[in-house]
């Protein structure tokens, strides 16, 4: 069984709506249990700044498919739900992005695992510790906790508790 973190995120339409399809679309996948859900978090847009905010929370799933197979998975999701990207990092309907897999370290032409980017992103880690407080990067050793404490927390609201989740 492998363990993979997922950060979902969305700032076009009914954007809650939108998550909780989601993650139950992950669920209703045979191959794949949702473990864990973080809260959702309302976020500031990053890179491209004049857009609305998004909500965001990471999913711990596990799951007996290869990590090629859960981004298939993951990018499936987002066709299903009618994902619509128009500027780079700008408004989207939905983003599914796979933050780790295992403990593996994975480059190839589709799929960067960890994910790249996420050590500078507040609103990937703090979901992502609210799921899983002690992880670590597999590639720097370095603690997701100690990331975060570098950047800050800033522009990363909680929006809905997560005991109070209906998936």
């Amino acid at each position: 069984m492998n363990d993979v973190y997922i950060s979902l995120g969305s700032n076009m339409g009914d954007k809650a709506e939108t998550l909780k399809q989601a993650v139950q679309m992950l669920q209703s996948n045979p191959e794949v249990d949702v473990a864990n859900t973080s809260s959702i978090y309302e976020t500031d847009p990053v890179g491209y700044t004049d857009q609305d905010l998004f909500l965001n929370m990471v999913v711990h799933v596990h799951t007996t498919l290869s990590a090629l197979q859960m981004l298939e998975v993951c990018q499936g999701i987002e066709q299903e739900l009618k994902r619509e990207r128009l500027i780079r990092w700008g408004p989207r309907t939905i983003d599914l992005d796979i933050l780790l897999y295992n403990h593996d370290n994975i480059e190839t032409e589709k799929l960067i695992v960890p994910h790249e980017r996420m050590h500078e992103r507040a609103f990937v880690l703090v979901p992502l510790l609210e799921v899983t407080p002690n992880l670590y990067s597999p590639r720097t050793r370095e603690s997701y906790q100690k990331m975060l404490q570098k950047i800050g927390r800033g522009g990363v609201r909680q929006w809905k508790n997560r005991s109070s989740l209906d998936f």
